[in-house]
This record gives C-alpha cells, structure tokens and sequence, in this order.
C-alpha cells in the first residue's frame, strides 16, 4: 500500500474579497481563530503524517515566507515555491512546483489555503490514485454563496452534468492530485484548475465523494467573522491543526 507523503497549499492569491484585510496582510496570514489561517493546514497536515509541504506564493510572499520559514517551528519541511506579480493561477502554480523539483512526481494532497475545515487529512494519505487516474476530489452540501454547486457524483466519479434528478455539491477546495493533471502545460502560463478538472471528467479520470466535516471558504470580511464565532462557540478540541 502506498501512502501520500507530499501536500501543496496554493496561497499566490491577492484575497482581493478580503480588503482591506489583506493590502497589508496575504490572505494565508490572516488570524482564524488565534492563528494564521494556512497554519491551520500546516498543523493539520503535520498531524496526519504529511511533513514534505510546498507552498506557492506571491502577493506579499515576503511575508509569508518571515511568518513562516521553513516550517520547522511546525515540525515540517515547507518548500517554497515563488511566483511573479502576476499569480500562475492554480493549475499553473502546481505546474511550476513540479518543474522546479519543489513537488515531487507522484500524488499529492491539495489545499486551498482560504478555507478552513476540521477535516482529518489522515483520511487521504493512504487514497491511491489509479493508473489513468488524474484527481480525487472531496465535495460538500453547498454553501449559501454557491447554491448551484460545482460538481455532481454519478457513481463515484465526478462530472460536471447531473445524471436525472442528482444533485451538484461544492468543491471544498481539497484533492488528492496525479501530476499528470497538468500534463502538457507551458511554463510561466496561468492555468485554472477547473478546465483541466473538466477535461480529465469527460474522460472518468476524476472521482470524489462528500465530505461531511465542518467546512467554510474564509473569502469574505463576513464568513471570516462567521468561522471565528463557530471557533469561540464550539471550541477547537477536534481539529487536527489546534
């Protein structure tokens, strides 16, 4: 059995939705809870065995890279990979972090670093991904701002279509990822992760199921106070990166 040693956070964003939070602060950076909201995932991961971490940055990476260092305060080893003014986009940025040699070529856990979640990333360590494989992506019950969903589930793969009357559910922002998803694309390019996703669903290669842990996209001033009030009132005991 073959077990996932590698994560990537993408964090090159502007968190343009955030300001004026985030003119002075990268989103990654801003306090959830007490706490940076990427070292959350850093924690977390650290938890569930993952220690070999890439981290992509760009707007104000300087900071990111000062907060964050090498990652050994978190018992890590954080591998930084920086791009231009100009973000390359998610597909882009993981692109990079495999030329560069910061990810290595085989699966790896992916994650956004503007959600936050109590999900146990021990649950994908041991995921493997098959041959033509591509992603295995984690879904949940859509959010208030994103009703229509993203994905639909037809018997364990993931497609852009409902089958009858099935229903869509929300990309949470976390996967296990074949480096060949990005297969075939140029160096310095900004790519979306979507497209690529969609093109790999046509032809079955991307599965994924529902994720029933508590799970919020932390891209507004609104739900950014929304995870601090579940915080305050619920507690933190069963998060992985407390």
């Amino acid at each position: 059995m073959s077990v996932i040693t590698q994560a990537m956070i993408l964090a090159a964003g502007k968190g343009t939705r955030l300001r004026p939070l985030t003119l002075e602060t990268p989103k990654p950076l801003v306090e959830v809870g007490g706490q940076p909201l990427i070292v959350w995932h850093i924690k977390a991961l650290q938890a569930a065995g993952i220690t070999d971490i890439t981290i992509n940055a760009s707007w104000l990476a300087d900071k990111l890279m000062n907060t964050l260092g090498d990652g050994a305060q978190f018992g890590v080893q954080l591998h930084w990979s920086l791009e231009a003014d100009a973000p390359l986009e998610t597909a882009g940025g993981i692109f990079k972090a495999l030329q560069t040699g910061k990810l290595k070529d085989e699966p790896f856990i992916l994650v956004n670093s503007d959600i936050w979640t109590t999900f146990d990333f021990s649950q994908l360590i041991t995921y493997e991904l098959g041959a033509d494989q591509r992603a295995h992506l984690l879904l949940i019950d859509n959010p208030e701002h994103n009703e229509g969903g993203d994905f639909a589930i037809n018997n364990g793969l993931a497609s852009e279509q409902t089958i009858g009357d099935g229903d869509k559910y929300t990309f949470a922002g976390i996967s296990v990822v074949s480096p060949r998803l990005v297969d075939g694309l140029v160096s310095g390019q900004s790519a979306a992760l979507g497209p690529l996703l969609r093109h790999s669903m046509i032809k079955f290669q991307v599965t994924a199921e529902i994720m029933l842990d508590n799970w919020i996209d932390v891209g507004t001033p609104e739900r950014l106070e929304q995870v601090n009030t579940f915080i305050e009132n619920k507690g933190v005991s069963a998060h992985c990166g407390a």
